[in-house]
């Protein structure tokens, strides 16, 4: 599986990293939404699944998650930090 990992916070992407790559998946990953808008535009054919931060520098994961729906119906799972009660699925 090609992941493409969309997180701002360096710890948390690299245990996800690890923790993908030990179970076979390929990881690539981006630091702040104006990359990843920049990938988005250039094709997403070459992936599996996005995980996605909400909380990014630049553009936020809900922006990045309608430019993704322009272009691809790929799973998109969404990661955060967020807490509250309302935030949680």
């Amino acid at each position: 599986m090609k992941i493409l990992l969309i997180e701002d916070d360096s710890q948390i992407c690299e245990v996800i990293t690890h923790y993908f790559k030990n179970h076979g998946s390929a990881v690539t990953s981006i630091h702040d939404g104006k990359t990843a808008l920049e990938k988005i535009q250039d094709g997403l054919q070459e992936f599996d699944l996005i995980l996605l931060d909400i909380m990014l520098p630049e553009i936020d994961g809900f922006t990045l998650c309608r430019e993704i729906r322009k272009k691809s119906d790929i799973p998109i799972i969404f990661i955060t930090a967020r807490g509250r009660e309302e935030d949680i699925l």
